[in-house]
């Protein structure tokens, strides 16, 4: 009789024994939808978003040539992001400075990304399309005479060489994460790398034809403002995506996003007003993506307050630093990528660590760190990403110009590239 008592017991408690094992995670439907909207809204921001920013700013005869190579970027970028660039930068963390290669050709992705709530594919596609963006970002410091198949094959190798390897430092658990680097959305993921990278660009082609003399005007002001719009509306899922949750932490980036471009705009075009005596549709557009690029690695740690301050700075040092390298140090960094881009980047990052503080309305320091150590921190990254960045641009740069001229030749780019390079003849009719 106990013994058929003690059997009895025992299937009795099998089913609550079930019920108290760790459920499975599961993906949440509503985090998976706005990671996936957010994915549209970032590669929203790279092709027609920066083609019609980058395309107003140039010459008339060079606007094909700029949109084929924003396109061509972000493809192959696409491309070898599945192949390889995100095991590289979010495969299992091994040694701290590269992702192990668990996911080539998105292979072997979880049902659900790792202290997430939504499937790992989503997650790696929304991390596509950063990686997409951020080599047609230095497509700005080479218009007008940069060779096509030169900018195509450098920036496929830039992409696994420099922002793979940076995205594991600081996103996949790498050794700068270790040390208490933050960056909420890609202010040195993505603006750093491209910055430095297209100031390195510049240097190594040299200057267009008639720099620095008379101005090369933008033949489509109205195209750059267009452009400016798109990119200022797909920043929301630029930098709220970047909360990896439909959550109270997404609308604070959003809300910070939207009030530092504001901020920088007005400001921008405040300095246009004061030195040349107008405003321009040019210069309220450079503004706002000053102040997008400033914000972006604190958005979602700091407080409005804080976003409209550090828009306001992006604007006065951003526009002094595209002083500073056209006009001083004669640099032909053609579309400013790295006084807007580079520069807002790198101020973001280090403002960062003084307005995170609780006090400021901030998250607080990681880690319970001290102010002095988190800008330290900070400090690392930004100085690590930057030197990388030069080095592997510097290398990988002169090493493809052995087989592939980077820059055209003289009567092309006079002529222009949409005929010289791609037998396109812009606007005209035969």
């Amino acid at each position: 009789m106990l013994r058929k008592i003690a059997i009895a017991a025992a299937l009795a408690a099998l089913p609550s024994a079930a019920l108290s094992a760790p459920a499975a995670p599961a993906a949440d439907s509503g985090d998976t939808a706005w990671i996936l909207a957010s994915s549209a809204l970032v590669l929203l921001m790279t092709l027609p978003g920066l083609g019609l920013f980058y395309g107003g700013l140039v010459r008339a005869k060079n606007v094909l040539s700029v949109l084929l190579q924003i396109g061509a970027v972000a493809a192959v970028a696409s491309v070898l992001w599945i192949v390889a660039g995100y095991t590289i930068a979010f495969g299992d963390a091994t040694n701290g400075w590269l992702g192990n290669g668990r996911a080539w050709m998105f292979g072997a992705l979880g049902e659900v990304r790792e202290g997430l709530t939504v499937p790992e594919n989503a997650f790696a596609m929304f991390q596509l399309t950063f990686a997409a963006i951020t080599p047609a970002l230095m497509v700005g410091a080479w218009v007008d005479r940069a060779r096509f198949s030169w900018v195509v094959v450098f920036c496929a190798l830039w992409g696994l060489l420099v922002y793979a390897p940076v995205a594991h430092w600081i996103w996949g658990g790498g050794w700068l994460a270790e040390r208490g680097t933050l960056d909420f959305a890609g202010g040195m993921v993505v603006h750093t790398t491209a910055g430095i990278s297209a100031l390195v660009i510049a240097l190594l082609l040299g200057k267009r034809q008639g720099f620095p003399g008379a101005a090369l005007l933008p033949h489509a002001p109205g195209l750059t403002m267009l452009g400016a719009m798109l990119l200022w509306v797909g920043w929301f899922g630029f930098n709220g995506g970047s909360a990896l949750a439909a959550n109270a932490g997404a609308a604070g980036a959003i809300i910070n996003t939207h009030a530092a471009a504001s901020t920088a705009a007005l400001v921008w075009v405040l300095i246009e007003r004061f030195t040349f005596g107008k405003p321009t549709t040019v210069g309220f557009a450079t503004g706002a993506i000053a102040g997008l690029a400033t914000i972006t690695p604190g958005a979602g740690f700091v407080s409005p307050g804080a976003a409209i301050v550090m828009g306001a700075l992006a604007a006065v040092v951003c526009y002094f630093a595209i002083q500073l390298v056209k006009n001083r140090l004669k640099i032909d960094d053609s579309l400013d990528v790295f006084a807007v881009h580079g520069v807002g980047g790198m101020l973001g990052s280090l403002l960062l660590a003084a307005f995170i503080a609780p006090a400021l309305g901030g998250t607080g320091h990681p880690g319970g760190l001290s102010t002095g150590a988190f800008l330290g921190a900070q400090l690392l990254g930004v100085g690590a990403v930057a030197l990388w960045s030069a080095i592997a641009t510097a290398v990988s740069a002169l090493a493809i110009s052995l087989f592939l001229p980077m820059r055209v030749g003289e009567d092309d780019e006079r002529q222009g590239l949409d005929i010289a390079s791609h037998g396109e003849r812009g606007w005209e009719f035969d």
